[in-house]
């Protein structure tokens, strides 16, 4: 017999996070997060995405023991203002038994029809800057900090229990052999001069801070015609200024600006911290620390996070300009691998970016819908 509980304590919220551990605890290709940092995340008094979302936590249990979880969410920004009807569902994780998946989502349904809601989409978090989508391609390739690892027979449950794709995804990997320089370095020169531009670099995280707000604000403007998008608001802009920036390089965060100081384009790369955290178990003490400082600095592999050009900008080419100063700060620190985070397949813009660098596709994920 399967039971559904919801987790409200402290000691349930951690086995909701715990129960992947002892899930792909023989999965060399999962990517355990810091449990300290999910239990962070979903405190309701801690992460302001909260102030828009309203989420519920549900343990599937038989004989006592945890069999699945999946986070119920509705965000409310996206109901109100973009009039989607939708109930989302996230952080699922689930053995292999299609009737404890049916049964997950039937509490998913419960929080949809209770608040009028039409349909529902997963797997997505709070927030666009959350992780999302299910694997479909590339269940044999490492996972990344930033992304869910899942497996195959997800999928199945999901479509036998009639669910349909709504949004792919794609992940794409180049070497830094890749990289050629001739390739940009002209263009940047004459971009710069056309439309006097300035690029700015960084060799300290304080000196970073005063323009992460100026990068969120442009982040919503060149992200906000995608399908499901909710802008960051300026509590989550203080809270991911505390809780990221730190960790990431500040070298490897760049801007542009116009001769008027407005910031035009941004990019964030992350050294990769996946090796650091399978070694860190889930915990920053007594080593875990120690082994994402150490990827901080020596990681020969880099993650592009986030990269957004304003609108009146974009097709004119100033992503040159940023691969330019990549290109010099990747060489200095013997970068072997660039690996891009999950972007849309109809995110043209984005995806025409890398063409110059022959990517491999190597994953693919979807997140998938069902009409309530």
């Amino acid at each position: 017999m399967i039971t559904i509980k919801e987790a409200k304590t402290k000691s349930e919220v951690k086995d909701f996070i715990k129960f992947s551990f002892t899930l792909y605890k023989d999965n060399p290709n999962w990517i355990p997060p810091l449990i300290s940092d999910e239990m962070e995340s979903f405190d309701k008094t801690k992460n302001p995405a909260f102030e828009h979302a309203e989420v519920k936590f549900y343990l599937a249990y038989r004989d006592n023991k945890i069999v699945g979880k999946i986070a119920a969410i509705i965000n409310w920004q996206e109901v109100k203002e973009q009039h989607k009807s939708k109930v989302r569902f996230g952080w699922f994780d689930v053995i292999d038994d299609i009737e404890v998946t049916k049964a997950l989502l039937e509490k998913v349904y419960e929080f949809g029809r209770e608040n009028n809601l039409e349909h529902v989409e997963g797997p997505m978090g709070f927030s666009n800057l959350d992780k999302v989508g299910l694997l479909t391609e590339g269940f044999d390739k490492v996972g990344t900090a930033i992304t869910w690892y899942t497996l195959p027979y997800y999928v199945t449950h999901l479509e036998k229990l009639g669910y349909v794709k709504e949004k792919e995804y794609r992940e794409s990997i180049f070497p830094f052999s890749n990289v050629k320089v001739e390739h940009f370095l002209k263009a940047s020169i004459l971009i710069k001069k056309r439309y006097e531009l300035t690029t700015l670099t960084f060799k300290s995280t304080k000196d970073v801070m005063p323009y992460v707000d100026k990068m969120f604000d442009l982040f919503n403007n060149s992200y906000g015609k995608l399908s499901s998008f909710v802008a960051v608001s300026q509590s989550q802009k203080e809270y991911f200024k505390k809780k990221y920036i730190s960790f990431i390089n500040p070298e490897y965060i760049i801007f542009v600006e116009d001769k008027d100081k407005k910031l035009v384009a941004f990019s964030i790369v992350m050294p990769s911290f996946a090796e650091a955290l399978v070694k860190a178990k889930g915990s920053l003490f007594p080593f875990g620390f120690w082994h994402l400082l150490q990827a901080r600095k020596k990681s020969r592999d880099v993650v592009f996070y986030l990269i957004g050009v304003d609108p009146e900008y974009q097709n004119k080419g100033v992503t040159a300009l940023i691969f330019e100063q990549y290109y010099n700060v990747f060489k200095e620190n013997k970068i072997d691998m660039c690996i891009r985070t999950p972007e849309l397949e109809d995110n043209h813009a984005i995806n025409n970016l890398w063409k110059t660098f022959d990517p491999v596709v190597h994953k693919r994920r979807a997140t998938y819908r069902k009409d309530l």
